[in-house]
């Protein structure tokens, strides 16, 4: 990835971990999700408040590679990174980090789509704010 655009701090709690005692792997997305509203928040954008204007932000495909398991009392930091892909088209490049350690734990991929209230394509307008 290159240099993140944000980084976001998550405590992992003893209610997302399995009985293996590592945490499940859906409970990634919730982080990875948590991450990609605190990045648009950072670029000084409201995730609602595009919702409310007609423009819905929505995951067209995630991709997650697991590497190292997660376990309750860690602190991930999550890197998250904006790429335009096309006008109505942008991927987040993510990394879950075991912050104490340093190491990778999770990577992925996440392609969102801008799009209307009736489901068409729709260009976001301040779409370049998440980009630099």
């Amino acid at each position: 990835m290159d240099t993140p655009q944000h980084i976001t701090l998550i405590e992992v709690r003893d209610y997302e971990c399995d009985m293996q005692g590592i945490v499940n792997n859906a409970v990634y997305q919730n982080y990875l999700e948590h991450a990609r509203h605190t990045f648009i928040k950072s670029k000084g954008l409201d995730f609602a408040e595009i919702t409310r204007d007609g423009i819905h932000l929505v995951v067209m495909r995630a991709e997650i590679d697991y590497k190292m398991p997660l376990k309750s009392g860690m602190t991930v930091r999550i890197e998250s990174h904006c790429e335009p892909i096309s006008k109505f088209k942008s991927k987040f490049i993510q990394s879950i980090f075991i912050d104490e350690t340093n190491q990778l734990s999770a990577s992925a991929v996440f392609t969102i789509a801008s799009i209307s209230d009736s489901g068409r394509p729709a260009i976001y307008k301040d779409v370049q704010k998440l980009f630099s």
